[in-house]
């Protein structure tokens, strides 16, 4: 008996009632990947309304690390719950709160202080990030990457790419936002070798220094490790180690950008670890609190206390319910146990998914990632490699119809990308693979 147990057709009448509901009175902004309604979840396992039993490849968008409704974190929760819901860290300190950043420092990269900043949401992170690198520099500009995304507030927004879907319709959006080229080896020129393409988006990094913005204007150079919604593209160690030179040089603020490749997800605490490069700041969240709302600012303490008193913070930055669970959900991902098999669990993914490439190798155009935050890039051609979006919708929708979730990534949406939870087994991942495959096969047919 696998995982994955259907009573009815997905979606299931109780689905579709609850989904009518939902279009009835939500706004059609708000993103809807799949057509089902979920009543609870463990580990990596989802059961709809409807009582069927579902397998979780999308994890929250890379919320559910350490798995659906972990006992430590939901049992941490309870306890909270009875003692202090609320005060607001602007008004009371609480353990809770101080006991998170003073793990969250522990936990991240680099020798020095470090202090930490707490929000609700990743946006919220990298604004703050941002005003942290403006005030401590006295300088404005930003620079970014095609194939970003950070976030919909209007400055995260203005940093994230892939206009169409995140931007379209809501400018004017804020200024001093330099976005460069991306090295993204796959879709390099093809006359171009990797390394040559990497050294090659080097000298134009250099050369924006010139042409876009000088560096005496730049506070910050925001990247993300591994890039998420631009589809699941590690940055090439060359050119991470240059934007650390270009910022020691010049005396940027390099800002990495974890909120989605960090908290276990590659088999490190943060993804920047495989580079061994420290950054000055991290954006923390999603994993952090294991499907609870909070992210988080983490590095140098005299970046971190750039602002002035009163100038960061929220109404519910730092909830007590949502610090007691990100604690858990910390220790655990701190387990060597834990990244090991984050390790294990990337290395066996990255296999099944190299074979469906090897059997569907007109339209399976790569399969990358780091550790097991891993995608699959869908094409119409393999050698144009001209992307293929309706395929990709049609296999995320047949993979449902089967029982696995399974959503897009990418700056053309033509990538499926697999974020299951972490303390998912062997056998789930073979029962995952067993039906993309049969859901590519139908798509192809």
């Amino acid at each position: 008996m696998g995982t994955i147990n259907l009573v009815t057709e997905i979606p299931g009448p109780k689905s579709q009632e609850m989904i009518a509901r939902r279009e009835a009175i939500i706004s059609k902004g708000n993103g809807k990947l799949t057509p089902i309604a979920v009543a609870s979840a463990a580990g990596a396992a989802v059961t709809d309304v409807d009582g069927n039993t579902l397998l979780d490849f999308a994890g929250g968008i890379g919320m559910m690390a350490i798995g659906h409704n972990h006992p430590a974190l939901v049992d941490a929760v309870q306890k909270q719950t009875a003692e202090l819901v609320h005060i607001c860290s602007i008004v009371a300190t609480y353990e809770p709160l101080v006991a998170l950043c003073e793990l969250l420092a522990e936990m991240a990269p680099g020798d020095g202080p470090k202090k930490v900043t707490l929000s609700n949401s990743g946006a919220e992170a990298v604004e703050a990030a941002v005003k942290l690198a403006r005030a401590y520099t006295g300088r404005q500009g930003i620079v970014v990457f095609e194939g970003a995304y950070h976030g919909r507030t209007n400055m995260t927004m203005s940093m994230t790419s892939k206009y169409a879907l995140f931007k379209k319709g809501f400018g004017p959006f804020a200024s001093e936002v330099y976005r460069l080229p991306f090295p993204n080896v796959y879709r390099r020129p093809h006359e171009m070798s990797e390394e040559g393409f990497v050294e090659y988006a080097c000298q134009q990094l250099d050369n924006a220094m010139i042409a876009q913005v000088d560096p005496s204007n730049i506070a910050a150079i925001v990247i993300e490790p591994v890039q998420g919604e631009g589809g699941f593209l590690p940055t090439p160690p060359r050119f991470l180690e240059r934007i650390r030179q270009i910022c020691d040089d010049h005396g940027i603020v390099m800002i990495a950008d974890e909120i989605q490749c960090g908290s276990g997800r590659t088999g490190k605490v943060f993804a920047c670890e495989h580079y061994g490069i420290v950054p000055d700041l991290m954006t923390v969240g999603k994993s952090l609190g294991a499907g609870l709302p909070i992210a988080g600012v983490v590095g140098k303490a005299e970046v971190i206390d750039g602002a002035h008193p009163g100038g960061l913070g929220g109404t519910y930055s730092g909830s007590p319910l949502a610090c007691v669970g990100a604690i858990e959900a910390l220790k655990i991902i701190g387990r060597a146990e834990f990244l090991d098999r984050a390790t294990e669990v990337g290395q066996k993914l990255r296999s099944r998914l190299e074979e469906l490439k090897e059997k569907y190798p007109n339209v399976v155009g790569d399969v990358r990632g780091l550790g097991s935050m891993l995608a699959m890039e869908m094409v119409q051609d393999v050698n144009t490699k001209a992307p293929d979006m309706d395929l990709t919708g049609r296999i995320n929708a047949a993979t449902l119809e089967r029982g696995l979730i399974t959503i897009r990534a990418g700056l053309y949406s033509n990538c499926v990308r697999f974020l299951p939870p972490l303390n998912i087994t062997d056998e789930q991942i073979d029962e995952a693979i067993e039906i993309l495959d049969e859901s590519i096969a139908s798509c192809l047919a």
